[in-house]
């Protein structure tokens, strides 16, 4: 699972597990806070020190979180229903064993058929139009916009998303399952991490293909920059929600990195965590990622509830590790997901009013060809 302890891997065995769908109700920060401390990784400080890792007791917790409960802890509309058969929330507490689990039985035959999509590139770029328009009118700074495909499949699909974590740059390479569902990640992006008492985001924003001229170029581009920089204003923003009172600070301002055949520019952002603060405030603030939604966030969940056909499901969420003085979460872009007879992936980008339609249906393409030939593959 992607963030875990690298020293506990090989010896983490699940022993429980909590799941919300929407039907289930409730505030589903909250019971993830509860059921993490109910199962040994009480999460409801997290300013105080982190206790002596016990080897006999709870290690920690994959959790994961989708865009439309991110969305509607932030207070937002949760847009279209997800494509894929999968919960909401997942919370999966792990302890060790002394004896790390037999190697997996080589995969049965695996084939992957063709991509459907769920817009056209015309449909597509006709919502960047109207993100543009929203703009003029001066209702939105920027929106994130998302599309999706799904594609049939034969044989068990987790080797097939495990294999994502094997792209370059994926930090949070990992996956998660359930009964009848799994993620794959091959995600660069920190949504938050927590550690030493400090919490730091790196928002991605601006991309070029991975050669002299593409670096050259993003490193020029004024467009790319403003967008970068509108969503540094408001990651900074979400952290001093939670940070204390001057703490906030930009470490790192549009440094330019790779993932796979791309250039990104990524930013670092860092705050003091505020005492009494508790994994649910955490998610509440943090969730979804500014740079998927906009700006301001409301606003900008609202076009994309209206202009998005389908869920964003588990893309652009969040995925990760969480543990008493450590939290490590990934936004779930370069992000794939199985339900019962469906794998899915999604990718878009972030749309300002310089932006190109037919550059950001080209921009959303080149971020989605590594994830699905990496699932293709025999």
């Amino acid at each position: 699972m992607p963030a875990a302890p690298a020293g506990c891997r090989r010896t983490l065995v699940e022993r429980a597990r909590w799941e919300w769908r929407p039907a289930d109700g409730g505030d589903p920060a909250a019971r993830a806070e509860e059921f993490l401390a109910a199962h040994g990784v009480p999460l409801h400080d997290l300013a105080r020190p982190a206790a002596r890792h016990d080897p006999t007791g709870a290690c920690g917790a994959a959790l994961y979180v989708s865009a439309a409960a991110g969305a509607l802890l932030a207070g937002g509309p949760p847009g279209a229903a997800n494509p894929a058969d999968l919960p909401e929330v997942a919370v999966v507490v792990y302890g060790h064993t002394p004896t790390p689990p037999a190697p997996a039985p080589p995969p049965a035959g695996w084939w992957l058929g063709d991509w459907a999509e769920s817009w056209t590139p015309g449909q597509h770029a006709d919502a960047v139009r109207a993100v543009r328009a929203a703009i003029g009118r001066g209702d939105v700074y920027q929106v994130n916009v998302v599309g999706h495909a799904a594609a049939r499949y034969a044989g068990d699909p987790l080797p097939a998303l495990a294999r994502l974590g094997a792209l370059p740059g994926a930090r949070y390479g990992g996956t998660l399952a359930g009964a009848g569902w799994a993620i794959g990640c091959a995600s660069p992006e920190t949504l938050v991490e927590l550690a030493d008492g400090r919490l730091v985001t790196r928002p991605i924003k601006g991309t070029r293909p991975a050669t002299a001229a593409g670096r050259a170029e993003l490193l020029a581009s004024a467009k790319e920059r403003a967008e970068h920089v509108m969503i540094v204003d408001l990651e900074r923003n979400d952290l001093a929600r939670l940070a204390r009172t001057g703490t906030v600070r930009v470490d790192e301002l549009f440094a330019v990195r790779r993932w796979c055949d791309l250039w990104q520019a990524e930013s670092t952002v860092s705050a003091a965590v505020a005492d009494g603060l508790g994994l649910a405030d955490l998610l509440r603030a943090v969730c979804p990622g500014g740079s998927v939604t906009g700006a301001p966030k409301l606003a900008a969940l609202d076009r994309i509830a209206a202009l998005e056909p389908v869920g964003r499901g588990a893309s652009m969420g969040a995925l990760g590790w969480v543990a008493p003085g450590r939290i490590d979460l990934g936004l779930t872009i370069r992000t794939a997901a199985a339900d019962g007879d469906r794998v899915h992936v999604w990718a878009g980008g972030g749309i300002t009013w310089d932006s190109d339609p037919d550059a950001e249906v080209a921009e959303a393409a080149a971020k989605t060809a590594p994830v699905r030939a990496t699932l293709a593959a025999r």
